[in-house]
């Protein structure tokens, strides 16, 4: 009897460690997970209105910040190939200063990112004037487009691995000249992948364009270090959409290659970037072009990915978009306080903001910015930053 209870003893004792070495197993290969969302007041507007500042950080410790007001993205916080964190986008460090008037660091840009040509557009033949800000062009939605509004925090938490936060804004009919009432939504989501997803949703009442993208500002080796002049940039695209000198399109479609705008294989920034008598580069005093991304539109597919050497940090992008406006800071032309007391220089940043073809309410061979009523819109962005393996 005695030496039955002690078999069955040891036959215990030997399923409890197995259990504890299973338990013990299954906590070190579940996948690391992203941190709940931190929501905080960043501070208040003129108008006594409090925005958010919303940090999604993952397991790794890289994180984005991101500000209801504007949409704008504050910092992005990756590691470089020595593991040390840095924001890679520009930006500024308090509310304030974003109200008072920046560059569109970081925000999203809206109702129509890029120019539409005098400011007007003929749309079921009736024509509208938009508000004009860029010479006699309506740039990034007029005087006060979506990168000064402040858009309600929906919603944050965590699914599928990452932190997101929902933000939501609705532009009444006639703002900036726009037709219809206009129902936004962004969703900002990050994961262990360092993938920064931006996916975005609208609705009208009535028959109106849209053309919505965040312009955010990059440099790889940190916000504030340099130029961006010995980054090495691929872009999927075989075409551009050229311009006459006030960046307005042309409507004709130019093939990239034995131009300085073919980046096809990848290329140092600064090597062709003073072309000047190739007219498109003179017209835009750098990069400032729209390059149509090779693969399906409405398909998340690479439109870029850039390298910086010195740091080994790397940062690709996907988009469901048509093309891709690839920005090289020209018009930064003094150097300009930036956030936690570094200066930000001339072509000290990169943009890659995806959207579809500038003016194209007035090009119907472009592809359609056109939404009406029943129908929604939609577009999907990731920028993922890595290192050089």
């Amino acid at each position: 009897m005695r030496a039955a209870i002690n078999h069955f003893r040891t036959m215990n004792t030997a399923v409890t460690s197995a259990l504890i070495c299973s338990a013990v197993l299954a906590l070190t290969t579940v996948p690391a997970m992203s941190k709940e969302p931190v929501v905080t007041t960043f501070g208040k507007l003129k108008d006594g209105r409090e925005a958010k500042l919303i940090t999604l950080e993952n397991a790794s410790g890289a994180s984005v910040q991101i500000t209801n007001f504007g949409g704008i993205i504050v910092s992005f916080n990756v590691p470089d190939k020595d593991g040390k964190m840095d924001s890679i986008v520009l930006g500024k460090d308090t509310l304030a200063e974003y109200e008072a008037g920046h560059p569109f660091f970081g925000a999203l840009t809206g109702r129509y990112a890029n120019r539409i040509a005098k400011g007007k557009f003929t749309l079921d033949g009736k024509d509208y004037t938009l508000a004009v800000n860029n010479g006699p062009n309506s740039l990034h939605g007029g005087k006060e487009g979506f990168d000064k509004k402040l858009w309600t925090v929906k919603g944050s938490g965590e699914k599928d691995g990452a932190g997101f936060v929902t933000i939501t804004y609705t532009s009444p009919d006639g703002e900036e000249g726009y037709p219809g009432s206009l129902k936004c939504e962004v969703t900002y989501s990050f994961n262990d992948a360092n993938e920064l997803r931006l996916a975005y949703t609208a609705t009208t009442d009535k028959t109106t364009i849209l053309n919505l993208t965040n312009h955010s500002y990059f440099n790889l080796a940190g916000h504030g270090k340099g130029t961006i002049l010995d980054h090495v940039a691929q872009i999927f695209a075989a075409q551009y959409t050229d311009t006459d000198a006030d960046l307005i399109p042309t409507g004709e479609i130019k093939n990239v290659e034995g131009t300085p705008l073919d980046f096809r294989k990848p290329a140092r920034i600064g090597d062709r970037i003073d072309q000047k008598e190739f007219l498109p580069l003179k017209y835009g005093a750098g990069y400032d072009h729209n390059f149509i991304v090779e693969g399906k539109a409405g398909t998340l597919r690479p439109a870029a990915k850039v390298t910086d050497p010195k740091s080994g940090r790397t940062l690709e992008c996907l988009t469901t978009e048509p093309a891709v406006q690839l920005y090289t800071t020209n018009h930064l032309d003094k150097p300009t306080e930036g956030r936690a007391g570094r200066t930000y220089e001339f072509r000290g940043a990169f943009c890659l903001e995806t959207q579809h073809y500038p003016d194209s309410p007035n090009h119907p061979k472009f592809p359609t910015t056109v939404l009406k009523p029943g129908e929604t819109y939609r577009h999907e962005t990731i920028y993922k930053a890595g290192v050089v393996k």
